[in-house]
């Protein structure tokens, strides 16, 4: 059983009574199982942006946490859709980045208007996924700067995995290519400082595999 949905400007408020009935569960707890059910390892990633973008701005809206927390979710549903990143078309690949977004924003919206969110609120959080690898207006930069920083501390070791397995695609100058995309693109200069050391790590674990042969 379901309350009604409570609105306030650009506020998505708390929604829906748990299954347990143990009180009220706010759509951004749903939208964080929802993640989690269906996006696998990747969830984390997603997770840990949400947390990134509360540490820069504590008091962020519903919707600039909802657009964190579910960026990258067209990669939980794949489909003849999908598009397919080419590290030889560049790590920053704007015809895919493009398709990439805005098949996320059409899966978000689509499950947003499933939870009874405004109109409003789906135009807003379809703004910032739509903006999130390029950034844009402010809050576009800290969608994007929780990106970054959430990769570069959770899916560094992906990349390096691809690599140590001898993945054509992901050789070493895709990888640390890749690495410095995506923190050199961090547009606001407390997450650049916060994200500078896992990127100079994640940059020196690149060199010690081209030092070791691997």
């Amino acid at each position: 059983m379901h309350d009604s949905t409570i609105v306030s400007n650009r506020t998505i408020v708390l929604t829906a009574i748990s299954q347990k009935g143990d009180g009220l569960e706010t759509l951004r707890e749903r939208t964080r199982k929802w993640v989690s059910a269906h996006y696998g390892f990747g969830a984390r990633h997603l997770i840990r942006a949400e947390e990134w973008l509360q540490r820069l701005k504590p008091d962020a809206s519903e919707e600039l946490l909802l657009a964190t927390l579910t960026h990258d979710m067209e990669r939980a549903f794949p489909g003849t859709d999908s598009p397919s990143l080419d590290p030889g078309r560049g790590v920053d690949d704007p015809v895919y980045n493009m398709a990439h977004s805005e098949r996320s924003v059409r899966i978000v919206s689509t499950y947003l208007g499933e939870q009874g969110a405004s109109q409003e609120s789906i135009e807003q959080v379809a703004r910032l996924i739509r903006a999130h690898e390029y950034g844009g207006e402010d809050d576009e930069n800290l969608v994007q700067a929780a990106d970054s920083l959430s990769f570069l501390e959770v899916n560094v070791d992906i990349f390096l995995s691809m690599l140590d397995a001898g993945d054509e695609r992901w050789n070493a100058e895709a990888v640390r290519a890749k690495f410095t995309w995506m923190y050199e693109r961090i547009q606001i200069p407390e997450a650049r400082d916060l994200a500078r050391p896992m990127y100079e790590e994640a940059m020196r674990k690149v060199d010690s595999r081209l030092f070791n042969g691997q």
